[in-house]
């Protein structure tokens, strides 16, 4: 048993680590659809994604995935340090306490969920992917 009186909420540099150690686990395949990745770790989105996303609440969106498409990628017109995956640790941490999920886990859903609604898989495709990195 966890003894919550002594545990401290994940920095933001733990989540970073979380999101390293879940893509790590992904399948080769649906990893080099992304490529070379940043992952940046923020509190909350900024108030340009807001405005752009048109959000109601900075606790609406969990991550954001910023990158070239695969035909600018196989076309040369892309560099391999544009694409990141931004996770945002407040509206994940709300997230998690309120689902009986595995923080990791929630992790791993968004770096699937955000890679390929990218690169539009369906929703069916993502679910065999996180079935086969579980």
């Amino acid at each position: 048993m966890v003894d919550w009186s002594q545990t401290e909420a994940p920095s933001l540099d733990d989540f970073e680590a979380l999101a390293r150690d879940a893509y790590a686990g992904l399948p080769e395949e649906f990893r080099a659809l992304a490529g070379d990745i940043v992952f940046r770790v923020d509190d909350f989105p900024d108030d340009e994604v807001v405005k752009e996303m048109e959000l109601e609440s900075d606790f609406e969106i969990l991550g954001l995935f910023q990158g070239p498409d695969l035909a600018a990628r196989d076309a040369g017109n892309a560099l391999a340090n544009e694409t990141m995956i931004f996770l945002y640790r407040r509206p994940i941490l709300d997230y998690w306490a309120e689902h009986e999920e595995k923080l990791g886990d929630i992790v791993r859903h968004v770096l699937i969920h955000e890679i390929g609604h990218h690169f539009g898989l369906s929703d069916e495709d993502m679910h065999e992917i996180e079935e086969a990195s579980d």
